[in-house]
């Protein structure tokens, strides 16, 4: 018999794997691209980021960075400014744009999982969330690199 932890891995696995909209149906539909998302919700928690920052969160190479802030500049979604703290890096900020259009493309995951969801009880989802916290909070606590959490 497998480990839990077999099981775990492959359901991992496929859930990687998983995304109810295609990158092409995104496109179409003008949503955000992931990495785009992910960036500007992370900027939205923690607040303005610099290349630097941005790197080590992800975990990225900066060139991948650069292009993944300056498609982003590019379609309004951030904005550069000096660094509010007073250091040398500029550092990016959400646009009202980008907040509006964070806005909605949350909203539309959320709808999106509401069908995933429609069978499940609300104990069920509410159940699962804090296992994928808890799982997620392990994850960063072995890479050393928590999410910050609002």
């Amino acid at each position: 018999m497998d480990k839990p932890s077999h099981l775990v891995e492959f359901e991992h696995m496929v859930l990687g794997r998983h995304q109810l909209s295609s990158a092409k149906h995104r496109h179409q539909a003008g949503r955000m691209e992931r990495s785009a998302y992910i960036i500007l919700s992370r900027i939205r928690v923690q607040g303005p980021m610099s290349i630097g920052q941005i790197s080590d969160a992800f975990r990225l190479d900066t060139s991948t960075v650069n292009r993944q802030t300056a498609s982003a500049m590019k379609a309004g979604l951030l904005e550069r400014i000096p660094d509010p703290e007073g250091g040398m890096a500029r550092k990016f900020r959400l646009t009202e744009e980008g907040e509006r259009r964070l806005d909605h493309e949350r909203e539309t995951h959320i709808q999106e999982l509401d069908k995933v969801f429609e069978d499940w009880s609300a104990k069920d989802v509410e159940n699962f969330a804090h296992y994928l916290q808890r799982f997620n909070a392990s994850v960063e606590r072995i890479i050393g690199q928590p999410w910050p959490r609002s």
